[in-house]
């Protein structure tokens, strides 16, 4: 069979098309546009967190509670330091988008306001508010930064089955 020279056009472009679209398939997916995972990774976990009662306490020094206590887990995963800083939501979330924090904790919900402006974990526990109703924790990080997020959920969810919160 014998190919019109717009079919061989049309054949050459398809391969041509494939080839390349292939040749992409070696990056690494989830991927992390601006390096959050190899930044962090042996080097300094910049937490900003936001009081919230027994899940963030910080009245002392270094802030404590089950989720610094993640947070400081997670940390020791990825052989970092961590860095706090202390504000409300709001301060937080600005300093994330702008590059100063790699994730926010402190109470935050499935429900948070924020999430335009930040990536939110899936659920990693649950706790009982004031009025009786059942709140599912998230912690926040940069948009698009999918590998430190995909890490920070794998490492969540193998400690809550792990029996920590």
């Amino acid at each position: 069979m014998r190919l019109s020279a717009r079919m061989r056009v049309a054949v050459v472009t398809l391969v041509t098309l494939t080839s390349l679209s292939l040749a992409g398939c070696g990056a690494a997916i989830p991927a992390d546009p601006s390096g959050t995972l190899d930044a962090v990774t042996g080097g300094t976990l910049r937490a900003g967190v936001t009081p919230n009662g027994r899940l963030m306490d910080v009245s002392d020094d270094e802030p404590s509670g089950s989720e610094a206590d993640a947070i400081r887990a997670f940390a020791d995963s990825l052989d970092a330091d961590v860095e706090w800083t202390i504000g409300s939501e709001e301060a937080l979330v600005r300093e994330l988008e702008n590059g100063g924090l790699d994730l926010i904790a402190g109470g935050l919900t499935d429900q948070t306001p924020w999430t335009n402006k930040a990536g939110m974990t899936r659920p990693y526990a649950e706790v009982t508010a004031q009025d009786g109703s059942t709140l599912k924790l998230v912690m926040l990080v940069p948009l698009g930064e999918n590998a430190f997020l995909s890490r920070l959920e794998t490492f969540l969810s193998e400690r809550a089955k792990a029996g920590a919160r």
